[in-house]
């Protein structure tokens, strides 16, 4: 079913929201980054009142939460109808009351080394190509199961105050079929009841097991190809490390590839290794690392100090920008099960799943 946003009746006070909103550096935004972006845009439609919103109060003002892709808008207007708009469901559309924010876990900051990058880049690479990936066939499906916690800011235009608060860690479950026409997304407490479909129109065509089985396997094939998504005045190097970690998340990468992928990111400047990150399951692991010169954000991706697997992500703020203060972790990712099942909406180990 296609649900459109409810158009306003009122005029929108563009002054006023500017004042609310920080002017973006460039209007582009990171693949990752625009993906959690557009993802809460989708989560609005699913669980907003059908109602039209009132004018917008002057505070406080959120940020929306970050997560990966559903759809495409430019960040600037997804970032404008976060704000402002509330987006209609259909009346046969169940709402969705997300669960209430808690404040954001502070931890002590620990100060990245690219002294290991090279030594422990190799050791991923080769860990990755030892362990084969499951290879889904015609008409199976990849399933990814997670545990994940997004930032959401807030910020009281009228006293200057800000709060840094997080969602509670909730499970989230993807299906997607391997050339990702179809798929399925269920996040209790975040998608309507019994989750959202996925299909063709998603932008991650560069995402799906079929293209990732395409590519070579060549370090420097990938980087140049992680460079050739970055665009406008934001630093290039970060956007090519999050365009290689949004592979990564939520996929089944083949096992030659995956090793190159690290391999390709570990040539990218301003990339450190931090000896002890834990995902959102409370494992400790190793990090390959860089941090955002424009966010003061760190991206972490977090593997098992032993077996090398990646684990899940973690970021952490690590100096103060827009009010988020260092140590706050902003977001927290953890992967619980990887599998190829038989049917979209089929777990691991259960018989076909009913259309």
């Amino acid at each position: 079913m296609i649900r459109n946003p409810r158009r306003r009746t009122e005029p929108l006070d563009h002054a006023e929201l500017a004042c609310l909103l920080p002017a973006p550096a460039d209007p582009r935004l990171a693949a990752d980054r625009r993906r959690l972006l557009e993802e809460h845009l989708m989560n609005e439609i699913h669980r907003s009142d059908p109602a039209p919103a009132p004018a917008p109060a002057p505070a406080p003002v959120r940020r929306p939460v970050r997560r990966a892709a559903l759809i495409a808008a430019p960040v600037a207007a997804a970032v404008a109808l976060a704000v402002v708009v509330s987006l209609g469901a259909s009346p046969d559309t169940a709402t969705v009351a997300a669960p209430r924010l808690v404040k954001a876990p502070v931890v002590q900051i620990e100060e990245g080394s690219a002294v290991k990058v090279t030594s422990t880049v190799r050791e991923l690479a080769a860990a990755a190509t030892a362990n084969a990936a499951p290879r889904p066939g015609p008409g199976q499906y990849i399933y990814i199961k997670s545990r994940v916690s997004f930032m959401a800011s807030s910020f009281n235009g009228d006293t200057g105050e800000s709060a840094t608060w997080v969602q509670p860690l909730h499970d989230r479950e993807v299906w997607r079929s391997p050339d990702g026409a179809k798929g399925w997304l269920d996040e209790p407490g975040y998608q309507a009841k019994g989750g959202i479909a996925l299909g063709s129109g998603d932008p991650l065509k560069q995402q799906t097991c079929t293209w990732l089985a395409a590519q070579p396997a060549d370090p420097d094939a990938l980087l140049k190809f992680a460079y050739s998504t970055a665009g406008g005045a934001r630093d290039r190097d970060q956007q090519a490390f999050n365009e290689i970690g949004s592979i990564i998340r939520e996929q089944l990468v083949p096992s030659g590839l995956a090793g190159a992928l690290y391999e390709a990111a570990g040539k990218i400047p301003g990339v450190v290794v931090v000896e002890h990150a834990q995902d959102a399951s409370d494992r400790d692991g190793i990090a390959l690392a860089r941090l955002d010169p424009q966010t003061g954000e760190r991206s972490e991706w977090i593997f098992d100090r032993e077996s090398h697997q990646y684990l899940g992500s973690r970021g952490v703020q690590i100096r103060e920008v827009n009010g988020v203060k260092p140590g706050t972790v902003v977001e927290r990712t953890a992967i619980v099960t990887r599998a190829v099942v038989d049917a979209n909406k089929q777990h691991p180990g259960a018989g076909r799943a009913k259309a």
